[in-house]
């Protein structure tokens, strides 16, 4: 088990991100990430995006069932570029950089909208990705997720739960503990290695018509040999 102050997040500013590794900090969650001008153009985007819901998306229903009927959006070209400019950060490059083999750099990133009763089943982001044909499938490095909604209050859940496991030694069932709670706060920005066990707590019904909106996803690698 790691040790207990190995297990808070560090939550930092865009400042400190210059001199931060993701390898000695494999969780970080930076605050007021996003101005207020970039989250409206993000919302507004996500308005004119063509929507799913969980129950249109059968193959992830059923790897995630009794989830409530969260949407999930691709996201248009242009603010697609929007979001990776904004994800040139010397901790992202130098972490994906530092694996072996590499014939490939992928990324994944889609809109995803919470309503009241909707939450993510507990997961470790080792369900990868296509393979492109020659290789294996990309293997998932840094799970992403921003916040874009405009208020998000304490009783309305939704907050992304991060695990370790109490044990070292394999098991078919993950003993696991939780190490990080993590609010849906509007702006920021949360990076965390992967594979990591994590889920998104159900939102509450005192969240009204308020939905916990985000994009999330992965920067991924491609390898000859699995790494």
């Amino acid at each position: 088990m790691k040790k207990q102050e190995d297990l808070f997040p560090s939550v930092m500013t865009i400042e400190d991100l210059s001199a931060v590794s993701l390898h000695t900090n494999p969780v970080l969650v930076i605050e007021d990430f996003w101005s207020p001008g970039e989250r409206q153009y993000f919302r507004e985007a996500m308005i004119n995006a063509a929507w799913k819901s969980l129950d249109a998306l059968p193959n992830v229903r059923e790897n995630f069932p009794h989830s409530g009927n969260w949407a999930k959006a691709d996201i248009a070209s242009l603010e697609g570029q929007q979001f990776l400019a904004r994800l040139q950060l010397p901790c992202i490059q130098s972490y994906i950089e530092s694996f072996p083999n590499i014939v490939g750099r992928h990324l994944g990133f889609s809109y995803y909208s919470y309503a009241a009763g909707d939450c993510l089943p507990t997961h470790d982001d080792t369900d990868q990705g296509r393979s492109t044909g020659r290789w294996r499938a990309p293997l998932r490095r840094i799970a992403v997720v921003a916040y874009f909604h405009e208020e998000w209050r304490p009783d309305w859940g939704g907050e992304l739960i991060l695990y370790a496991q109490r044990h070292e030694q394999e098991s078919v069932s993950a003993d696991l503990v939780p190490t990080h709670c993590i609010e849906p706060r509007p702006g920021s920005l949360v990076l965390f290695t992967v594979p990591r066990f994590h889920r998104v707590c159900r939102v509450d019904s005192t969240a009204g018509q308020h939905r916990r909106l985000s994009i999330a996803g992965w920067f991924m690698t491609e390898h000859a040999e699995q790494g």
